[in-house]
């Protein structure tokens, strides 16, 4: 479909460049011309008529557990331990694909509400979760969740080469689920997979005082650099939360090319810290943002998220200044996709997917426009996005899905919860 967007206001993320008023025009799935407005003998599907409210890239939510819909608010105001071994692990031991496939569509309608274009969703059945997010137009990188309970490696090789390249909108990606649920045997075979094909790996690394105190104890060392030792980092990759990192480990993170996920909402549910965000920025390492899963959190919303990253770093440095809003922007649009190998999505230029979402700025929080960028991080919520745009398809405009039933997916989840919440 071709669509034409006019009398806009545009933020393209890319650096040096500020918003102006202009249009923007979506050719199939890419951006085909943005700039100021001009004449045009071109044949639209749609033109719309932005009435100056923003146009942006869409948020990137670059660590999620998106079928764990089933549990938001079932097991809260609990340590991360009690939390995983007591309330959460033993109902995924009975989870099937079929539920999965559900629970991560109601997560998309969210994540649309919410203006993610893309996400990175850690979760048990991968076929299954490529499936919904297929049929429901979200951009994805799966990424393995490997530890000593299951699958194999031979699993997670098996789904790199299968399931890579099956959807034009979803990738598969190489992880671990963590350090405290992978033994060294386990782990010294990943680093055998991941120098095989070059790959970079994601996990869920120094979350809390406890998990790094424990590696410490096992290995001699912290988690960020035990798995150095194991050269699991030789072709980079990522790490979530990043909570408890030292100098040390800030050093080889940025040595080895390994991006962190800051996940502020879960972090603060959880009790875990506040990651030290000033410090990986001062040192280079690239930062992005992500929700968590729906249970940790509860909710997937990217504002809130932008919110408690730049609030709780200027409470831990006791500096107003720290982490400023248009580094946040920054965080949740550009690095986000960096940190995915996605630059064909990272800001908005000719020839890039059209992932771009429309900022209501007509609403009061908006308002007056002094500056878009801080009313965004500072004052902005989720009820500001008037539309979601992935692959060039509008999914969300004006508080409608367009591309999905959301009673049928209500009705299979709330069938799919009531099985699950008396295990």
């Amino acid at each position: 479909m071709n669509i034409r967007f006019f009398n806009a206001r545009i933020l393209t993320m890319v650096d040096g460049e500020d918003i102006f008023e202009g249009e923007l025009w979506v050719k199939g799935n890419k951006i085909a011309y943005i700039g100021e407005a001009k004449e045009t003998k071109e044949s639209w599907d749609k033109e719309i008529d932005c009435q100056k409210n923003l146009l942006m890239p869409g948020f990137k939510n670059v660590h999620t557990h998106s079928g764990m819909t089933a549990f938001r608010s079932l097991a809260d105001d609990l340590n991360l331990q009690d939390w995983l071994n007591n309330m959460i692990f033993p109902r995924e031991a009975v989870m099937t694909g079929e539920d999965v496939y559900w629970l991560t569509k109601l997560a998309i309608l969210e994540y649309l509400t919410t203006g993610v274009t893309l996400i990175a969703d850690m979760y048990l059945t991968p076929e299954t979760i490529l499936e919904a997010c297929d049929e429901m137009g979200m951009r994805c990188e799966m990424v393995s969740g490997l530890n000593k309970f299951g699958p194999t490696v031979e699993v997670m090789e098996h789904r790199y080469n299968d399931l890579n390249g099956k959807s034009p909108l979803v990738g598969f990606k190489m992880g671990v689920h963590a350090e405290y649920t992978c033994d060294k045997s386990l782990l010294k075979e990943v680093s055998e997979l991941i120098h095989h094909y070059k790959a970079p790996l994601y996990v869920h690394m120094s979350e809390t005082k406890t998990e790094v105190d424990e590696c410490r104890i096992r290995y001699s060392m912290s988690p960020v650099a035990f798995f150095d030792s194991l050269g699991l980092w030789d072709f980079g990759g990522c790490i979530y939360h990043g909570v408890w990192c030292d100098d040390h480990d800030m050093e080889i993170l940025k040595k080895r090319g390994v991006s962190v996920v800051s996940n502020p909402g879960s972090n603060t549910k959880l009790a875990s810290g506040i990651a030290p965000i000033s410090k990986y920025l001062e040192k280079g390492i690239l930062v992005s943002l992500g929700t968590d899963g729906p249970s940790s959190n509860n909710c997937l919303d990217m504002f809130r998220e932008m919110f408690l990253v730049t609030g709780l770093a200027k409470l831990k440095e006791m500096d107003p200044k720290a982490v400023a809003a248009d580094e946040v922007l920054k965080m949740a649009c550009v690095n986000g996709a960096l940190s995915l190998d996605h630059k064909d999505c990272s800001d908005l230029s000719v020839g890039k997917f059209a992932d771009i979402i429309m900022i209501d700025l007509k609403q009061p929080n908006m308002q007056p426009i002094l500056n878009i960028p801080k009313n965004i991080v500072y004052s902005g919520s989720k009820s500001n996005i008037k539309m979601t745009m992935i692959d060039g398809k509008i999914l969300y405009m004006n508080g409608q899905f367009l591309e999905a039933d959301a009673d049928i997916i209500y009705e299979k989840c709330a069938e799919i919860t009531e099985r699950l919440k008396d295990i």
